[in-house]
């Protein structure tokens, strides 16, 4: 092959393998299938992990409540829980299924665009990994207690405690504004460190929450770095490890129980008959591996999960193509990793995703930056919802059902006869905090 890289020693199709590198390489719009694809049973343990942890993250969850509606009004509606509307957007599919008459069944938005607090999906693994600290660190000086109110983390005492350490986290944007804004509510010091893809209004943003923001002219993997050496210095200073925590990962898990909920409640099935396929942006992996985790925990095969990655950072493509997982960058290809979509800004995909994603993901496809622009408008000329670029990377999937390997998964799994009855969720996962000047800028490109 013209590129020199190399892939795993026991990979097996290395010509195809070899050709979708050189198309990534391009920036071409590529479809990877995973073939160690295995067999899920819900609730039970994949990869080593319990659906107890689901459940654990979730009881957090519902414990920060009554802080959660005491701090932020805006979710009182709720009485404190962190969540998105499942939508139908009729118009929308409409307008698709005349681009893609192969197309069926039912699409529906996952709208965590508008998540509340954070106007993304980093609202759920950021958010409740910030929580766990804070839990921690209350209940060892013996400010709080599991039976008690949890609003009473707002207190002048809880505030002083967390005064006294740092929160930090390095991140392209949307991760460090659910961090920056939920530890600066708590009273902790937050340091964010921005990567050069990371927007000006975001920055601003968690300035105006009295975030501290430094700068890096490099990517996201060098902001993270740098993070961590820099908390390493501080023995009051706690890191969010976006590509290997744990906590950020089970936070994100917990969106499965929800959408089971709002599934249930709109009267969408998911069984042999009605399969469920999601379509979730990828970064470095934290988010949608989550919930692609929690979503296999409760459907188990009924389930089909698939990546979406920008053509200029296929980091988790790249990664599972070529089975070196995180031990390959998308530099290593001659990709410089940039694209419109910030949120996906990443070169290098999270070991711990890949690992836990080599048997439950079922593939991961590219698209262009051209495209991602018209889905953009396309949802928002015909629904009214804006969603930031990187968010509408899951759209792309819809066109390219009935063709390709799309159009193979399909059948290879004999699923042919159930697409009628199956449901497609576009997983939205940024656009909820951008201001109106900038929204227009974008929509008029």
């Amino acid at each position: 092959m013209a590129l020199d890289i190399q892939l795993s020693d026991d990979i097996s199709n290395r010509q195809l393998a070899e050709q979708l590198i050189k198309d990534l390489s391009d920036r071409g719009e590529v479809v990877w299938l995973n073939d160690k694809l295995e067999s899920v049973t819900p609730m039970s343990e994949v990869a080593g992990r319990k659906f107890l942890y689901i459940r654990a993250a979730q009881n957090r969850l519902l414990r920060f409540m009554p802080y959660i509606e005491k701090v932020f009004p805006e979710t009182a509606a709720r009485k404190g829980i962190i969540e998105s509307e499942l939508l139908e957007i009729n118009e929308f599919e409409k307008a698709v299924k005349k681009i893609n008459p192969e197309l069926k069944g039912r699409v529906l938005l996952k709208d965590d665009a508008h998540l509340p607090i954070a106007g993304s999906v980093k609202a759920r693994g950021g958010i409740y990994e910030v929580m766990v600290h804070a839990e921690s660190l209350a209940m060892k000086a013996g400010l709080l207690h599991p039976t008690d109110n949890y609003s009473l983390l707002d207190s002048d005492e809880c505030r002083a405690l967390f005064a006294k350490h740092t929160i930090q986290v390095g991140s392209t944007g949307n991760l460090g504004l659910s961090i920056g804004i939920m530890s600066a509510a708590l009273g902790f010091k937050v340091i964010v460190h921005m990567s050069a893809d990371a927007k000006e209004w975001k920055k601003d943003l968690l300035r105006k929450n009295g975030v501290t923001v430094r700068e890096y002219e490099s990517d996201y993997s060098f902001a993270v770095e740098e993070g961590r050496k820099l908390s390493a210095q501080d023995p009051d200073s706690y890191f969010i490890d976006d590509e290997n925590s744990e906590e950020l990962f089970m936070g994100y898990s917990t969106a499965a129980l929800r959408l089971k909920v709002q599934l249930f409640k709109a009267g969408i099935a998911v069984d042999e008959m009605h399969p469920l396929f999601v379509y979730l942006p990828c970064g470095v992996g934290g988010a949608p591996g989550g919930i692609t985790y929690g979503l296999k925990q409760i459907f188990g095969d009924y389930v089909h999960c698939f990546f979406a990655e920008p053509v200029g950072a296929p980091c988790f493509t790249l990664g599972m193509a070529s089975e070196r997982k995180s031990d390959i960058s998308v530099y290593d290809i001659g990709l410089d990793g940039s694209t419109i979509a910030d949120g996906l800004a990443v070169g290098r995909p999270s070991s711990l995703v890949c690992d836990v994603m080599d048997t439950l993901v079922s593939g991961s496809y590219t698209v262009s930056e051209s495209k991602l622009i018209e889905y953009m408008k396309l949802m928002h000329d015909s629904e009214g919802v804006f969603l930031e670029p990187s968010a509408c990377a899951g759209i792309h999937a819809l066109m390219l059902q009935g063709n390709g390997q799309f159009e193979e998964y399909i059948a290879e799994r004999g699923l042919e006869d159930k697409m009628a009855g199956a449901s497609h969720i576009v997983w939205a996962t940024g656009g909820g905090l951008v201001p109106e000047s900038v929204k227009a800028e974008m929509l008029s490109v």
